[in-house]
């Protein structure tokens, strides 16, 4: 891979702007910031980039949101699905058709926040599920391996049981943490990373804490309504990339 002045400042950028939204809400969007990746590379090379660096971002992370801020009884019920789900993701990632599982994503991720408006915008609280939890954690584990985009499926689970802001985004953060390092070696399985993919992933760890930290003066700053808003409003915004990602590829 050629290094060149716009590589590296489009691929720093698109970083950035994930590590903010890793401070801010936990993690669960990457895929917002894949578009400016993109600009310079191929998706799996993207992916390729993005493994490693996710577990920078994570371990980073976890000095603001600490274990105080995990809701444990939830990942206990997660985290398996999750794992497996990775796995099985890794799978389709060889077989499978990408396009028709982004379709499907967005269409899920449409339908849920077409229900939160119908409502006014305000969450109906329900009780934690098993079901439901193994369910959101196989999803997340899946569409993370094969479209970094793992956010929908464990927002649309967590959103409803009212979490606080910290308790949601530090849940969100292990969750991913756990996810990011698991699937960081089927990734490098799927690529093998170049001199110059490995160099630009060095300069891109320059991103890592400013990115964090901002992202995580914005996440203080914003009330409990604010945050969940927030977070329906990021979940439209990756559902539209699904989408699009999804529906080109079969234009293409």
């Amino acid at each position: 891979m050629e290094l060149t002045v716009t590589t590296i400042v489009v691929a720093f950028t698109g970083v950035f702007v994930i590590c903010f939204l890793k401070g801010a809400f936990g993690g669960g969007f990457a895929i917002i910031g894949i578009p400016l990746l993109s600009l310079v590379m191929d998706p799996v090379t993207a992916g390729g980039l993005l493994a490693p660096l996710f577990i920078a971002m994570d371990l980073y992370a976890l000095r603001y949101f600490s274990r105080t801020t995990w809701s444990r009884p939830d990942l206990a019920l997660l985290l398996p699905g999750l794992l497996f789900g990775i796995g099985f993701g890794y799978l389709l990632f060889r077989v499978l058709d990408h396009r028709m599982i982004a379709i499907l994503m967005a269409a899920i991720t449409l339908i849920f926040v077409g229900l939160w408006l119908m409502n006014g915008g305000e969450i109906t609280t329900r009780p934690r599920s098993t079901p439901k939890a193994i369910l959101a954690g196989l999803s997340s584990g899946i569409t993370t391996m094969v479209a970094h985009s793992g956010g929908p499926p464990l927002a649309m689970y967590l959103l409803p049981l009212g979490l606080s802001k910290d308790i949601y985004a530090g849940t969100t953060s292990l969750f991913f943490t756990i996810g990011n390092a698991t699937k960081a070696v089927p990734w490098m399985l799927l690529i093998t990373p170049t001199p110059g993919l490995w160099k630009l992933m060095a300069i891109c760890l320059f991103a890592v804490p400013t990115g964090v930290s901002l992202g995580w003066r914005l996440h203080g700053s914003l009330d409990q309504r604010q945050i969940y808003r927030i977070c329906h409003g990021l979940l439209i915004v990756t559902a539209m990339k699904l989408l699009w990602d999804g529906v080109s590829g079969y234009l293409a």
